[in-house]
């Protein structure tokens, strides 16, 4: 059996899949053979812009500033809305979108002497997204619903319990000045 990936990676979205060859082989058994093509690998945001404007195509919303603005002014890539990945506007954005799900980060960190990120924590996003600069979120997602609250269930259950490790990033968070910011992040 032969499988064909196709995936929708863009080198401009990380170093990591600038890297990554557009068609390569990734798996080979007695019974299978498995090759991956990130057929829009070499394209730019303004090549899928593009191909959206000419086609009349839908795009995700988070990409927007908000639902159906079609304006371009949102995230500069559809993934977790707190992804530890993502650039620093990205998160900015991410977490004045869900500020419930930032705050549940935070205390995450709190609670374990953890960070984040090992450049920023939650807690200094949170911060840093309330001021002025900081992108609009244009939607806030209240996060109200039974699969947040079993999720926040699950994490005051697991806070209970002893770390599987010890914390080692927040020993290497960066010292901020009297306005938050240090010379990376501003």
């Amino acid at each position: 059996m032969r499988r064909l990936k196709v995936l929708g990676l863009r080198a401009q979205e990380s170093r990591d899949r600038a890297k990554r060859p557009a068609y390569r082989h990734v798996h080979r058994n007695g019974v299978r053979h498995v090759d991956e093509w990130c057929p829009v690998k070499d394209w730019t945001k303004d090549d899928v812009r593009a191909l959206h404007t000419a086609t009349g195509m839908a795009h995700h919303w988070t990409y927007d500033s908000r639902p159906g603005a079609d304006d371009w002014q949102g995230t500069s890539r559809s993934s977790c809305s707190l992804c530890f990945l993502a650039s620093r506007r990205d998160l900015l954005l991410g977490v004045a979108r869900r500020p419930r799900l930032a705050a549940l980060i935070a205390h995450v960190e709190q609670a374990r002497g953890d960070t984040f990120r090992p450049d920023w924590s939650m807690a200094q996003l949170i911060a840093w997204s309330s001021r002025p600069g900081a992108p609009a979120p244009g939607i806030v997602l209240a996060d109200q619903t039974p699969e947040f609250a079993h999720l926040e269930r699950q994490v005051t259950l697991a806070l209970a319990r002893a770390p599987r490790r010890l914390p080692h990033l927040a020993t290497r968070l960066p010292v901020l000045g009297d306005d938050g910011c240090t010379a990376r992040c501003c």
